[in-house]
């Protein structure tokens, strides 16, 4: 498009008379005519922004979401304190999972209307879907003033946000209270059942799933939820029949996944992997993003350009804060094991589960404004050199406890908290930096079940690396050589675990970690799958369950599979130890 010229266009009465008409169509229900008309104006004056809202409100219905954002950020260009194309946006992005676009959105919207409870909504579910649900929390909460009554639907994105922070009792009764004011909504008793299933109350949550299914037919998001169910009772079969009601072809990602997880514990591996290679495909082929390979590579390298031992040696350090509890860093790839080390270690009441907290990747991102540097992180950490700034560390060391805080992370009596954010060892040099004493513990498993593990799931941590095979094993070899690097560069208190050895000798390895931490072991540790609290990870579903090992090696049943990856992982493989692991299993 010729923006100026586009700009320039000018509307006439009959041109005006059609976009109102095409409003009005659309308001009605005449999908058809709305379009006609839209498409009319806006082929002799493309920027008007009335046009553009009724075509963008036939492509949502037409749920053509591509289509209608493009148009919905052509709104915005024109009017960029356009609220209705801004939270249409928000809550377009949060269904496509484009998380960082819906969070900005959901800001916009915001700032544009402040006292709208509906814009304190869309905050409150973009920060909960980021991992930021203590602030999400606040925002639903804030819809709940400003609009003056209880709103099931908000209601409902607040329980979803304390089942979150684990706090499935006021969730729960807030499910409750959201279905005693608008009973038979699918969103609310879905998301009641879902948590119930990950409170391991199964009869209770399969109560609600056929009051869903009661109120409507069964849809994709019920029969996967029912699948879970009957999945964590053992009963495979019968998932599997739940799942076989929609066609192949039809079937989402997310229940290919089910379906593949399902084959897996009943020994059917090849149709297992075939299930995850085609949701893996699918979720592309709708709209998933891919790796990016090369922004991966391009900060793998600068970090390891910088941190090296002469600049390092340079560096202050930040200092210790004893008025607060000190972080546990948890390592690892994703799928690795690190929630059931987190599990393990949070039995214990000096120490509190993070989980999956942000922080570290935020402050690399706000790095330079905090230290008012004219460059990226990491040679934003350069100004450390200065004399002005070398108490820098401390702000940034601050930065990172303040938001723990917020979050309302550490319980009465704690002395220490989990941080295991996937991947945070790709910044372990700042970690370093900011917290030079704190634990670094750093969850090592085999490569190839990381691979089967990363197939049968998603997640979008490491630039998108889990949308492919090759992807994944090839951000797990730049994440390793990233840590190689740190640690002959500078010190680190730096411990590597094996998952392997959490299931042979859990006791023992349980007490190297309590001794590195330098805390009193807690032989309930051995029972983690007692801990009450919800982990909010994928594998929460695992880790209520007593330590087994079936996920030891499981690589062995896809190595065919797993042959195109073999070339990139088989040196990290050697160096990790697991070069002479038999590849072949009678089971």
């Amino acid at each position: 498009m010729d923006k100026a010229a586009a700009a320039a266009a000018t509307m006439d009465a009959n041109l005006e008379d059609a976009s109102q008409a095409g409003a009005s169509a659309l308001r009605s229900g005449d999908f058809e005519r709305a379009e006609k008309l839209a498409l009319m104006v806006l082929e002799a004056v493309p920027l008007h922004v009335p046009a553009l809202q009724t075509l963008a409100g036939v492509r949502l219905h037409e749920k053509r979401q591509q289509a209608a954002a493009v148009l919905l950020e052509r709104m915005t260009e024109v009017e960029p304190l356009n609220y209705w194309a801004v939270s249409k946006l928000a809550l377009l992005e949060l269904g496509r999972h484009n998380l960082p676009a819906a969070e900005r959105f959901a800001r916009q919207a915001l700032r544009i209307a402040p006292r709208n409870p509906q814009s304190h909504n869309l905050m409150g579910v973009a920060l909960t879907n980021t991992g930021r649900a203590a602030a999400g929390e606040y925002h639903h909460r804030r819809a709940l003033e400003l609009s003056g009554k209880r709103i099931p639907m908000v209601l409902s994105n607040l329980a979803l946000n304390l089942k979150n922070q684990g706090r499935m009792e006021e969730a729960r009764a807030l499910y409750a209270e959201a279905d005693a004011l608008e009973p038979g909504n699918r969103q609310t008793l879905l998301g009641w059942a879902q948590l119930e299933e990950a409170d391991r109350n199964l009869s209770e949550a399969t109560r609600l799933i056929d009051r869903v299914e009661e109120i409507s037919r069964p849809s994709p998001a019920t029969r996967q939820t029912r699948a879970a169910i009957l999945g964590r009772e053992r009963r495979f079969e019968e998932a599997l029949a739940v799942l076989a009601e929609s066609d192949d072809r039809t079937l989402r990602p997310i229940e290919l996944l089910e379906r593949g997880r399902l084959l897996d514990k009943m020994g059917r591996y090849d149709e297992a992997w075939d299930d995850f290679a085609t949701g893996k495909r699918r979720a592309i082929e709708m709209g998933a993003r891919t790796y990016r390979e090369d922004e991966a590579n391009a900060t793998a390298e600068q970090l390891k350009s910088f941190f090296v031992q002469n600049n390092v040696e340079l560096l202050p350090r930040a200092g210790l804060r004893d008025d607060v509890a000190q972080p546990i860093f948890i390592l690892g790839f994703p799928r690795s094991g690190t929630t059931l080390l987190e599990q393990s270690l949070s039995v214990s009441p000096l120490i509190s589960a993070g989980d999956e907290l942000p922080m570290v990747h935020e402050i690399a991102a706000i790095m330079p404004r905090l230290l008012n540097s004219p460059h990226e992180y990491p040679g934003a950490l350069a100004e450390l050199w200065m004399g002005d700034k070398l108490e820098g560390l401390d702000a940034l060391r601050d930065t990172y406890l303040q938001r723990v805080q917020q979050m309302r992370i550490v319980e009465d009596g704690a002395r220490m908290f989990t941080d295991k954010m996937p991947l945070n060892e790709v910044h372990l040099g700042l970690i370093g930096l900011m917290f030079p004493k704190a634990p670094l513990i750093h969850v090592i498993r085999h490569p190839l079940d990381i691979m089967v593990s990363a197939m049968s799931n998603m997640f979008t941590h490491g630039l998108f690396c889990g949308a492919e095979l090759e992807s994944a094993a090839k951000h797990l070899v730049l994440s390793h050589e990233l840590v190689a690097h740190y640690r002959a560069n500078m010190p680190l208190n730096y411990l590597a675990v094996h998952y392997e050895d959490m299931v042979d000798d859990q006791e023992a390895t349980m007490r190297r970690v309590f001794d590195f931490i330098d805390m009193p072991f807690d032989p309930h540790v051995l029972k983690f799958e007692e801990n009450v609290r919800f982990a909010r990870t994928a594998s929460y579903a695992q880790v209520t369950e007593r330590l087994y090992d079936r996920s030891r090696y499981r690589h062995r049943h896809y190595l065919k599979h797993l042959e195109p990856v073999l070339p990139i992982l088989q040196p990290l493989i050697e160096r990790l130890g697991y070069g002479s692991e038999p590849n072949v299993s009678g089971g």
